[in-house]
């Protein structure tokens, strides 16, 4: 083999090794290649996904706003009840301290 055949059977290989390599890449982009329906599914999917976040989001705040509304109102309402323990403790001691007087009275007369 000379050096002219041996030029021409390596251009051949190397063009050859292009072809195939260009037809692979063409297969693997045939195959893989995104259709416009898919892309619209995608675009739709997307859309749904950011609604639901906001949805989420809104959830959450809803639920954050409530949970604050009713700590103070649970709040308030610890208070309200100390308070009325305090008069009924108040009361019940004013209670014995008349039923002590009027004992005391009784016991006199």
């Amino acid at each position: 083999m000379n050096r002219t055949e041996f030029i021409i059977a390596t251009a051949c290989v190397l063009f050859l090794a292009f072809v195939l390599g260009w037809f692979t890449n063409w297969l693997i982009h045939r195959f893989t290649r995104v259709s416009a329906s898919d892309m619209g599914e995608l675009d739709r999917m997307s859309q749904e996904l950011h609604e639901a976040e906001e949805t989420r989001d809104k959830a959450i705040t809803y639920l954050q706003q409530r949970e604050a509304e009713l700590t103070n109102q649970l709040t308030q309402t610890e208070a309200e009840l100390r308070a009325a323990m305090e008069g009924l403790r108040e009361a019940r001691h004013e209670a014995e301290e008349m039923r002590s007087y009027v004992d005391r009275m009784q016991g006199t007369t």
